[in-house]
């Protein structure tokens, strides 16, 4: 037998509406009791019969949802391939990005300060969506994770894992990274790719970008670390080189955030990739929608003879007749 949830409501709602009109013929005898010499309730109160059926109604829908509805089963969303988008995260990993310079106090490593700024950027975005690349920088550049679907082990490898010790010391070559970054995206369809380019800048030469493929449609260079004030390293004042990212930026037809202080705005990140965009209500399956229904009926059945009983008339047994006694 088929249940519908909705015409069982309807019926509930139906026959309620018929039990308070018997309840109300049946009470009007004993209302003066009640409700003093005018025989009538507080103006609010005359909705209490509505509030009560229309409750009811709704406790009706959402048991009968749950006992009609298919067992919740998590699948994961699947992903036409033309939605997908490749992310390739280009990391400086060379000695200056673990100077303690970086956020709002200044208190936290160049390097982790980059992981913070991803970690943020994950969690408004379709994880689902992506297809994550990361490639560490410092005297080169070495692939260390290649189109993944798992954000996770992305995280770790971002979360402070100290990456230069598999480079000879040196400067930085910021743009080897980015070649590589145009070698691995070369393959995929066009404009798919956006490049992230997370750096301080440091000893970064001013020639040599390389052409981005047609793959990549959107690049986004984010500065680490104090643009003002220096940190002594090996002889060098080293501070985020603001100058040198935003030119990087530029010539590559991109988008340059100093992120030393403030997270990736959420319209910068939108122009790049799909943001999730679902609000509360969006994400609510029927079964919730039944669950809320089912609760909100209950309290209101619940409460209401309580609030009936002390706001539901002006008129208190005793006290009129002292009043009367009193003249």
């Amino acid at each position: 037998m088929v249940v519908n949830p909705e015409i069982s409501a309807l019926a509930a709602l139906v026959l309620t509406i018929g039990a308070e009109m018997i309840h109300s013929r049946r009470i009007t005898n004993i209302a003066i009791l009640s409700f003093g010499p005018s025989s009538l309730p507080s103006s609010w109160a005359r909705i209490a019969p509505a509030t009560r059926c229309m409750a009811v109604a709704l406790a009706m829908w959402g048991l009968t949802t749950l006992l009609t509805i298919e067992p919740k089963i998590h699948k994961a969303k699947a992903v036409d391939a033309d939605e997908i988008r490749h992310i390739v995260i280009v990391l400086d990993v060379s000695p200056s990005m673990k100077i303690k310079d970086a956020g709002e106090d200044g208190t936290r490593t160049r390097r982790k300060r980059a992981f913070e700024l991803m970690e943020s950027f994950f969690k408004r975005v379709r994880v689902e969506q992506m297809r994550l690349s990361l490639i560490a920088v410092y005297n080169g550049a070495k692939p260390v994770v290649v189109d993944t679907k798992d954000a996770e082990v992305v995280r770790n490898f971002l979360d402070g894992m100290d990456m230069y010790t598999a480079f000879e010391a040196g400067k930085t070559h910021l743009f080897d990274g980015l070649d590589l970054a145009t070698e691995i995206s070369s393959q995929w369809r066009q404009d798919s790719t956006t490049i992230v380019l997370l750096s301080d800048g440091d000893t970064v030469p001013s020639v040599g970008i390389p052409k981005m493929p047609r793959s990549v449609n959107g690049i986004l260079v984010i500065g680490v670390g104090n643009p003002i004030k220096g940190t002594f390293l090996d002889g060098q004042n080293s501070k985020q080189d603001a100058s040198t990212l935003r030119q990087i930026a530029l010539r590559l037809n991109g988008t340059y955030h100093d992120g030393n202080v403030k997270h990736i705005p959420s319209e910068t990140i939108s122009s790049l990739v799909s943001v999730e965009e679902k609000n509360a209500l969006e994400k609510m399956t029927r079964r919730e929608y039944a669950l809320v229904a089912i609760g909100t009926s209950a309290l209101i059945l619940a409460a209401l003879p309580f609030i009936l009983n002390f706001f539901g008339t002006k008129w208190r047994v005793g006290i009129h007749s002292k009043l009367q006694s009193n003249k």
